[in-house]
């Protein structure tokens, strides 16, 4: 291989080959993914391996492997053409409709932003949202976001971030629920020592911030610590342990600010009043993406979402 080669780039094309070759570990499957001829694909492979000058693929009779030095090639490839793939979708986003792109967590999804978002698409019936709801953390640096909602403590907060609200919890009961103890149907609950008659739902939380929201730091905080209910769900989400107390299946301690409109509604009861509310020291905040631009949709959007939140401020009883 010449100095000329060498320094040559890697043309796009045998690349979309060798990652769809990659991924699938088959010339056929890629093939049918690129709208190729197996036989091309396996000829821009060739030409990527003989400028590269190593071979990518362990070629068997009815397998694909990659090798070393393709594993090195993947790894390196891989984010360059999510973020390439993802640039292409905001510019062609951007000559048609006005769009916003949102990423949070699936339970706040679910149960905060969700059942509010009607209300910003009455008011701003030209704007799209796209909601990518998922736990793992997103990255500011994504060029397709344009707001980030999280949940953390305040020293992990990013750069700029503005404050939605804090966390506050407490016991909730379903109205089902709530109406069988009001008629003697259901044990009582008047103080924290009728728990040991119902069924409590836990949500299995392993972060820093699980401390806060397990019913073993609310009953520690009531003065029952050893208390045992009658029997425990456990769940994996925020969102199921409130579905759950909804149907009537236990008290779950809930993230009030993410429930307040079903306690409006009088869907969820608080059993011991507002005195058995508890706080920890994380909130919800809210956070533009690196590389959002400054848009009009992009303003209307966040500024509804404040308003959205002096709302849960006030439900909660924090200062505005």
């Amino acid at each position: 291989m010449n100095t000329t080669t060498r320094r040559r780039p890697l043309g796009i094309g045998a690349l979309r080959a060798f990652d769809a070759v990659a991924r699938r570990l088959s010339f056929r499957a890629a093939g049918e993914e690129l709208h190729l001829t197996q036989s091309a694909i396996s000829r821009q492979i060739r030409a990527l391996e003989d400028e590269l000058g190593a071979a990518l693929f362990q070629r068997g009779t009815r397998h694909v492997e990659l090798t070393p030095a393709g594993q090195q090639l993947r790894r390196a490839l891989e984010p360059m053409l999510q973020r390439l793939d993802a640039t292409v979708r905001q510019i062609r986003v951007a000559r048609g409709r006005r769009r916003v792109s949102v990423s949070t967590f699936a339970s706040f999804a679910s149960l905060w932003l969700l059942p509010r978002l009607p209300s910003f698409q009455q008011e701003h019936p030209d704007i799209d949202i796209r909601v990518s709801a998922t736990d793992a953390l997103a990255d500011l640096d994504d060029p397709e976001l344009d707001v980030v909602l999280r949940y953390c403590h305040p020293d992990d907060a990013p750069a700029g971030a503005r404050r939605l609200f804090g966390e506050v919890l407490g016991p909730v009961v379903g109205a089902s629920l709530a109406d069988q103890v009001r008629r003697g149907r259901a044990p009582p609950l008047e103080r924290p020592d009728d728990l040991a008659r119902h069924t409590l739902l836990e949500e299995e939380d392993r972060r820093a911030s699980g401390e806060f929201v397990s019913w073993r730091h609310w009953l520690q905080r009531q003065g029952v610590p050893t208390l045992e209910p009658a029997r425990w769900v456990v769940l994996d989400y925020t969102y199921q342990q409130i579905q759950a107390a909804l149907a009537g299946q236990g008290v779950a301690l809930a993230r009030l600010a993410m429930v307040d409109e079903p306690l409006q509604r009088g869907d969820l009861v608080e059993p011991f009043g507002t005195a058995a509310r508890t706080g920890s020291p994380y909130a919800y905040w809210l956070a533009r993406g690196a590389a959002a631009a400054d848009r009009p949709e992009l303003r209307d959007f966040e500024q509804w979402l404040l308003a959205q939140a002096q709302r849960s401020r006030a439900a909660l009883g924090e200062a505005q």
